[in-house]
């Protein structure tokens, strides 16, 4: 795998590199680069034995999968990530360290994990969140005729709530929900000039990762909110936008995730809304 000069200076310039070589990662390396992208903050906080109990590798596939990015060792690697975490937003950095260590039977520990760690993720998708991407993506959900959404499990919530905003705005959508194990006809109903939004994160929804394939083995546009470059579905969709949802144990909070779909949602109206004007204002003039 070490195949550029010299290991990644930061955790940009990592994440990059291993969206390049994603395909080439032999299966053990690839569930540690998956975790590492997913799980930024416990990789720079946990210790090496802690860190590989949570990705479910041994301790000498990290160090493996560090040196084969050319670090010296774990802690060179581990220093990326602190170096993200500690950046410009040290206080709330701060709270997601206390929050990895929070006592998960006390509901007041719980509450202030999830908000430390929501409040960090938000921050750090403002800063590293795509506008191009943003823009591209509002643009192809506008020119299309309908939209199509599929999310499921984790992240159904996001999925029912955009299908809701998109008619709220004028576009006409539909929830891709599987129902009556009918995911493959459901796909089929998207036409040649709607666009399928497909939504999922870590642990990939495979029922959402199948309507993705299948509807861009049939030649319709997929656009997509996930989690990084690894993910199945990044390379079926133009535009992606990557989200990196905070997580408190096993839980990931969702708020990250609805800030974007609620700007997409919003956006979207607001380009309708001005198309629709000047439609109108030419219908005047042509009456006049």
């Amino acid at each position: 795998m070490a195949d550029e000069d010299g290991a990644p200076r930061d955790f940009e310039e990592l994440r990059q590199r291993l969206a390049r070589r994603g395909e080439g990662l032999s299966p053990r390396l690839a569930q540690v680069a998956r975790y590492v992208l997913n799980h930024p903050e416990e990789v720079a906080l946990d210790t090496l034995v802690k860190l590989a109990e949570r990705a479910g590798v041994p301790p000498a596939t990290i160090t493996r999968f560090a040196k084969d990015l050319d670090f010296a060792g774990f802690a060179e690697f581990q220093a990326v990530f602190r170096e993200r975490l500690l950046g410009p937003h040290r206080p709330f950095a701060e709270r997601v360290a206390g929050a990895a260590g929070a006592d998960l039977d006390r509901p007041g520990d719980v509450f202030a994990g999830l908000v430390g760690a929501g409040v960090q993720s938000l921050l750090r998708i403002e800063d590293t969140l795509d506008r191009a991407a943003l823009a591209g993506f509002v643009a192809a959900l506008a020119e299309a005729e309908a939209v199509h959404v599929a999310a499921a499990r984790g992240a159904f919530g996001l999925g029912a709530y955009s299908v809701y905003g998109l008619a709220s705005v004028g576009k006409r959508a539909h929830l891709v929900d599987n129902l009556g194990a009918m995911r493959r006809e459901q796909a089929a109903a998207i036409g040649p000039r709607d666009v399928l939004w497909v939504m999922t994160f870590d642990d990939y929804t495979p029922e959402s990762v199948e309507v993705a394939r299948l509807a861009h083995a049939a030649g319709r546009r997929v656009v997509a909110i996930t989690d990084n470059d690894l993910s199945p579905v990044a390379g079926l969709a133009s535009p992606v936008l990557f989200v990196n949802e905070a997580r408190l144990g096993h839980f990931r909070s969702q708020v990250p995730a609805m800030v974007v779909c609620q700007s997409v949602i919003l956006s979207l109206g607001r380009l309708l809304g001005a198309a629709q004007g000047d439609v109108e204002q030419n219908n005047q003039t042509d009456d006049t």
